[in-house]
């Protein structure tokens, strides 16, 4: 007891990092480009890209150790001025370890000025079993701003069998315009909890996801090109409105499935929401 009381302190004890990434996206004639990049810590752009021509910058976040243990702390700051398209992705899957007894957390905001538009769009997330974590978004956005992200979240290892038995994941996202809210959602799972299993909660499905698309008056023709997409065997999903935000959801059996739906939301919103053609990201072939 003695020994496991010890590695367990020690743990406990042992320093998280603390990084903190800052992006800033402006247009200069018919190019979005990258204007400001600073980073603290192991967060960081390598290259602004352009595979869809000038005036999409795309940029992929990476975190060099490969995970968030406990004790992290990220910090994610992305503003788009006037005019400026960028999509954010990242390598692969994030991945959230065992919280050691100490929880970890990441920041993302994101500020919209007029005409412009942020794209998040990463790999899906991986939270292991005892993770203790925060996750928290804010979008600021101004008149004709328009901002599409998604989150897809798997509960344990599942490949190696791994359930979410214990531990806990907050998880907080705030879109506003001028300070008013559009859309203000707060939750938290708990490991273990029946919440779980349970029919009006997960049904089972380890695999929980969200694309949210916000700034502009949603058609209700767009709500019904996405109703159309079919879902894969063993997934449970549904789109929403209100009058400035669309919501999609699905609960899946696995991460691939989810991002596979997303995928096709995406490709089916992006060229009626934004006029331009869905390109995925190469780095999602790899």
């Amino acid at each position: 007891m003695v020994g496991r009381w010890s590695v367990a302190a020690d743990e406990a004890a042992r320093p998280g990092w603390a990084a903190r990434l800052d992006l800033a996206f402006a247009r200069r004639g018919e190019r979005s480009v990258l204007v400001g990049r600073a980073h603290h810590g192991p967060l960081r752009v390598q290259k602004a890209l352009h595979p869809e021509g000038p005036g999409v910058c795309q940029v992929i976040v990476v975190h060099p150790p490969g995970g968030v243990a406990g004790g992290d702390s990220l910090e994610i700051d992305v503003s788009a001025a006037t005019g400026a398209h960028a999509l954010l992705t990242t390598p692969g899957a994030g991945k959230w370890y065992r919280a050691g007894g100490r929880a970890a957390r990441q920041a993302l905001t994101v500020r919209v000025e007029p005409q412009a538009v942020v794209e998040w769009l990463p790999q899906e997330t991986i939270v292991f079993d005892g993770c203790e974590a925060s996750m928290g978004t804010r979008v600021e956005l101004a008149d004709a701003a328009l901002y599409c992200g998604w989150e897809i979240l798997c509960l344990g290892r599942t490949a190696a069998g791994e359930t979410f038995s214990r531990g806990r994941l907050a998880l907080a996202t705030r879109i506003e315009r001028a300070g008013a809210p559009l859309w203000v959602e707060r939750g938290q799972l708990a490991g273990g909890s029946s919440w779980l299993a349970a029919a009006p909660g997960l049904a089972g499905r380890p695999v929980c996801a969200t694309l949210l698309l916000a700034g502009r008056a949603i058609d209700g023709e767009w709500i019904d090109a996405c109703r159309a997409i079919p879902l894969a065997d063993g997934v449970l999903g549904g789109v929403s409105m209100l009058p400035e935000v669309l919501v999609a959801r699905c609960l899946a059996p696995a991460a691939e499935a989810a991002r596979g739906w997303l995928s096709e939301l995406w490709q089916q919103l992006r060229p009626r929401a934004l006029g331009r053609v869905a390109d995925p990201p190469r780095i999602w072939n790899t």
